[in-house]
């Protein structure tokens, strides 16, 4: 599966279906320009409300009967975006009577994904289950884990679907931030290869794992661009990262005033 895939989009307004007959307020999006470059990380911050999660969760097709979608969307080798994404939500989503190999497994019961035998998916799985560090684990329930081994079960459930496309909802959110460090070192080295898209709330985390950082902005939001440190993700927090952070914070306030 060609994993080198690049979405743009141009002039994109997104709003809810409404009962009444003018719809020009409820626009949640409106005159979104950004690309979401292939294997890169994306990362989009923005306040609270500010229609985020509802951008991705129309990407990953979880919206379509209930938005309506004006402007370009394009996918770099014109394909539909439909059967190519796995979305993994701010929480982990994790079936409490399911073991964790199990809950691994369960996303093969949805969506487009090759017929494998169960004694071939369940080895596919413990295989990701290993490179979270959680083999031993595997015939534990959700219930007995932390809040961090629950969400790396969540990334093996991910890596899983193998689709070229990740959206990621503030996965990183609930966790200690010692806990919230070492995952995202983690998911960007089991991520590497795909082309990716984190929503957050938190400058830090935005500016130490984008390749490509837009904060959403405005009623209906649009997007902005802001510029990166020099060097790679994910960064260490040092002088020039602070400076990028302290950017953002400041046009996060400037958003509540």
């Amino acid at each position: 599966m060609c994993a080198d895939l690049e979405i743009t989009i141009t002039n994109g307004c997104l709003r809810y279906h409404s009962t009444k007959n003018d719809q020009q307020n409820n626009a949640v999006i409106k005159g979104l320009n950004l690309t979401i470059a292939a294997n890169k990380w994306t990362c989009l911050v923005g306040k609270s409300g500010c229609g985020k999660s509802t951008l991705i969760k129309f990407l990953a097709g979880l919206l379509n009967e209930r938005t309506q979608w004006h402007g370009q969307l394009n996918i770099s080798d014109n394909q539909p975006l439909a059967g190519r994404v796995a979305y993994m939500a701010q929480q982990d989503l994790l079936l409490p009577w399911l073991t964790v190999l199990d809950n691994v497994c369960v996303s093969s019961k949805f969506g487009h994904h090759n017929h494998s035998s169960t004694a071939n998916l369940k080895q596919r799985a413990m295989t990701l289950l290993e490179q979270v560090g959680l083999a031993d684990k595997h015939q534990l329930l959700p219930q007995q884990l932390s809040g961090g081994m629950r969400q790396r079960v969540a990334l093996a459930r991910t890596l899983l679907q193998d689709q070229p496309i990740v959206l990621m909802d503030e996965p990183f959110s609930a966790l200690d931030a010692v806990t919230r460090y070492r995952l995202q070192d983690l998911f960007v080295k089991l991520l590497k290869h795909k082309t990716v898209v984190l929503i957050t709330h938190d400058p830090q985390e935005a500016i130490r794992l984008s390749d490509w950082l837009y904060i959403l902005q405005g009623e209906p939001a649009f997007a902005t661009a802001l510029s990166l440190p020099t060097s790679l993700p994910p960064r260490r927090f040092d002088a020039e990262s602070a400076s990028h952070q302290q950017r953002i914070f400041d046009l996060l306030a400037h958003e509540h005033d």
